[in-house]
């Protein structure tokens, strides 16, 4: 099992970013998965929220983690963290996570960047109705 929370202590923030391989951002939101089974950093999330627009920077494991779905679950974890905060579009630069993890999370992709119009994507009305019982 694991758990997902933010991490509001720099020293922390220092050491899980470089265990991660990413630079950290001044003044952006960083979330990350800990086992909860020996308290070991699993991955990191590093975002912000820009008005209309969140922006993900980072979604990264810690190395040889092999882990499709608890990145799947930070993924979409910070997405609606996203979502909640007002901003219901986000945008992730290619090289912020594995790009089959963003287009699993929901991401599509132009040229330059990935995007996802969050609108309905977590309150159910995105599946437009499928799968609720009648």
């Amino acid at each position: 099992m694991f758990k997902i929370t933010p991490v509001q202590d720099y020293a922390t923030a220092e050491s899980y970013a470089a265990l991660c391989g990413i630079t950290l951002r001044d003044g952006a939101f960083l979330y990350s998965m800990i086992n909860t089974d020996d308290s070991s950093l699993m991955a990191l999330s590093q975002f912000e929220i820009l008005g209309d627009f969140g922006y993900i920077f980072d979604i990264k494991p810690v190395p040889q983690l092999d882990d499709f779905e608890a990145m799947f679950i930070l993924g979409r974890q910070t997405m609606n963290f996203i979502d909640m905060c007002g901003s219901h579009k986000c945008r992730a630069s290619k090289d912020s996570a594995d790009n089959s993890l963003l287009r699993a999370i929901g991401f599509t992709s132009d040229a330059e960047e990935f995007f996802c119009d969050m609108r309905g994507f977590f309150d159910g009305s995105h599946c437009s109705g499928h799968g609720k019982s009648i």
